[in-house]
Formats: structure tokens, C-alpha cells, sequence
């Protein structure tokens, strides 16, 4: 029998490895601890919204919708947008429907970057962003958050723009770090790339959950922001829906259009039902406006236990994040305190460490407080005996 053998193959993307995220949650499934690692709710969405999904099916929407997305929730999308942020998006032509946020980023990376394009990014940051812009043949340029407050050092950010530069990611409210940007720092990043060509793939996907009355910053707020931006949301986020991967994408038509064009051919559309059902439930503006509420008291009492422990607690201004930092507990490295922290104490954490290209460790590492009160409970339990 002649032995055929694969083709040598060259990675596109040689770095990447199995993540950290799958790599605690199989430790944690392993050593039954309760998982604080995963960044999405351990609870049911709505009743009702599974139920206008049946209706959405009963009624026949089974088939391909229109590329951009159904044309009722496209509009329910700007018309929120609208309210919230006060800049009119044309649903035709400035709104399109995606599946999932992860699916909206790269989609933009792959639209406005072409190879040698320089973007810059602002670690600790989302693990997709690397890869998505070499994907493209984009250059990574990595400019860091200020460690432990998280926030942005427009120094920095200057310095980092170059002729080359096509485009900035940012990311407010922030993950992984729970940092909610100020109306000072879009000003200050406006101000910024006024003078430039420099694009912004603006990543809100928590945008309704800013903690303590304080509002979300929407690029769409800040006009000289807006006319260079791809503003991307999530419904998975916001509904508790994150398995069903249905997000969005608000930006100018010209941008849109080229977002498009790539849209098409790597998801060209998304599905149906779940796109009728969103429409309906976002008729009623409340599920979304009591979210900064609803996961404020998750927030709170995740903090109140866990000042029972020798964490030192950072700020959580918003995403349902909780950064600690860890140097009063042990001398371990982050990655592998959270190691110990799972087989060892029963709850799994993420290092921040994960979120830097350069391993950068900084004594710090993040909960998720997406869960049920009994979960909660049950983690801050073992917490509590560090």
C-alpha cells in the first residue's frame, strides 16, 4: 500500500498555542474547582427572548437573511445607538450585523489593513487582536497600559504612531482589566489623531456595564472619533446569549461598505431567527439599561468577600471583570499562582500576564463575576481560607 503524507505545511500563525482560557478551564473541570476564569454567565438569559426565537422560527425565518442583517434589527440597532450615544447610524448603509464581535474584529482588521500597515494595540488586550492584524499582514505595535491603573498613556500612544500606521484598537469598558476610558481620554485621543488618516476599531462590547453612575464613552459620542471609527457590540454579552455569537458593527457607509466587502465571503450572513428574535426583544429598552445595575450587585458582592481575603482589590469601573493583585498572598509568578490557586484552592483564575505578548507580569490576575450568587459564594469560601 503506497504511504501518502501530508504536504509540509507553514503556519499562518506559527506563535499561537492552545490559550490560557482553555487551558484553566480544563484544569478546573479537572480539580472540580469553581471556575472564575471564564468570561461568560453561568446563569439563563431571558425566557422570553428564547421564546421570540421560536415565534422567529413558527413564523419561517429560517432562510438566508439580507447580507447586512435583517433590516429591523439593523434598525433597532440605530436607534439605540441614537438614544444612547445621540449620532444617527443609517441602517442601510452604516449598520451591519455580525456573528459575534470576534467575527466583527477581524473582519475589520482584514478590510482597512494591508500588509506592512502598521496598528497599534494597547495591552493587556483581548487575544485576538495580535492575530487578526497579522492574519492581515499588518505589523502588531504594542503600546502598553499603564500597569496596575490600566489607564492610557497618550504619550505613549503618540510616540507609537507612525507614517505607517492604519489603525488603533481600543477597548472601553476594558478586558481584561474592568479600566472604563473617561471623557477626558477620548478627547485626548481624538485630539490625537485629528491631524492623522489613522482608523479606530472601537471594541464596546461591554458597553452597558459602567458601574457607580458612571456612563459608557462610545466612540459614535465624539464626532472627530466617529468619522473614523468601527464601533463593534456584542448581543451575546449584553443578553447573556454569548453562545448564540450575534454582535454588530456601526461605522461610516464608506467604512461599512469595504467592511462589507469582506463580510461577505468569510460569514456573508448570520443567523436568522436569533436576528428577528433580537429585533423584538430590543423593543423594550430595559433589559440593557438595568445591566449596569444587575452586574454592579454581582460586582459588589464579589468585592465585599473578597476584602475578607489578602488580595488587594483593584478597580472594577465596569465588563464583570475583578482584577486582584496577588503579591500579599505569594511570591509565585502569575501564571503559576493560578495554577496552584485552581488544583489547590478550588477556584480558577486568568493571569494578566496572558494578555501581553511578552508574558509581562505584574502580580495580578483576573475573576470573572458573571455567575450566580451561589457561585460566587461558593468561590469566595475557598478564597477566604488563603
Amino acid at each position: 500500500m503506497t504511504a501518502f503524507a501530508t504536504p509540509p505545511l507553514q503556519s499562518r500563525l506559527p506563535s499561537v498555542g492552545t490559550t490560557i482560557f482553555s487551558t484553566m478551564s480544563a484544569l478546573a473541570a479537572q480539580h472540580q474547582a469553581v471556575n472564575l476564569g471564564q468570561g461568560f454567565p453561568d446563569f439563563a438569559c431571558d425566557p422570553s427572548l428564547i421564546a421570540q426565537v421560536t415565534r422567529a422560527m413558527q413564523a419561517g425565518h429560517n432562510q438566508y437573511p439580507p447580507m447586512a442583517g435583517v433590516p429591523a434589527l439593523r434598525e433597532a440597532v440605530s436607534q439605540k445607538i441614537e438614544r444612547l450615544y445621540g449620532r444617527h447610524y443609517s441602517p442601510a448603509d452604516e449598520i451591519t450585523i455580525t456573528a459575534g464581535a470576534t467575527q466583527a474584529i477581524l473582519t475589520t482588521v482584514l478590510a482597512l489593513v494591508h500588509p506592512g500597515d502598521e496598528v497599534i494595540v494597547l495591552e493587556p488586550c483581548y487575544d485576538s487582536y495580535g492575530p487578526n492584524i497579522e492574519l492581515a499582514g499588518g505589523v502588531v505595535v504594542r503600546v502598553p497600559l499603564t500597569p496596575h491603573t490600566f489607564r492610557p498613556d497618550f504619550a505613549k500612544i503618540g510616540a507609537a504612531l507612525s507614517a505607517q500606521t492604519r489603525a488603533i484598537i481600543i477597548n472601553t469598558p476594558h478586558n481584561p482589566s474592568g479600566t472604563v476610558w473617561s471623557v477626558d481620554d477620548m478627547l485626548a485621543l481624538q485630539a490625537l489623531l485629528a491631524p492623522t488618516g489613522v482608523f479606530v476599531v472601537s471594541d464596546e462590547v461591554y458597553e452597558h456595564m459602567v458601574f457607580d453612575g458612571a456612563r459608557h464613552e462610545s466612540a459614535a459620542r465624539y464626532p472627530g472619533l466617529a468619522a473614523r471609527s468601527v464601533i463593534v457590540s456584542s448581543f451575546g454579552k449584553t443578553y447573556h446569549v454569548t453562545g448564540w455569537k450575534v454582535g454588530f458593527v456601526a461605522a461610516p457607509a464608506a467604512l461599512t461598505a469595504e467592511f462589507r466587502k469582506v463580510h461577505q465571503f468569510n460569514v456573508f450572513t448570520v443567523n436568522t431567527p436569533v436576528q428577528h428574535a433580537l429585533a423584538a426583544y430590543m423593543a423594550d429598552p430595559a433589559p440593557y439599561a438595568g445591566l449596569p445595575a444587575f452586574y454592579q450587585r454581582k460586582r459588589d458582592l464579589f468585592r465585599q468577600g473578597l476584602a475578607t481575603t489578602p488580595f488587594k482589590l483593584l478597580p472594577s469601573e465596569g465588563t464583570f471583570f475583578q482584577c486582584v493583585d496577588i503579591s500579599g498572598v505569594s511570591d509565585l509568578s502569575e501564571g503559576d499562582f493560578c495554577r496552584w490557586l485552581t488544583t489547590e484552592i478550588g477556584v480558577a483564575a486568568i493571569p494578566m500576564s496572558a494578555f501581553y505578548a511578552d508574558g509581562f507580569d505584574q502580580r495580578v490576575v483576573r475573576f470573572c463575576f458573571a455567575k450566580e450568587e451561589a457561585t460566587l459564594h461558593a468561590a469566595l469560601e475557598r478564597l477566604q481560607k488563603l
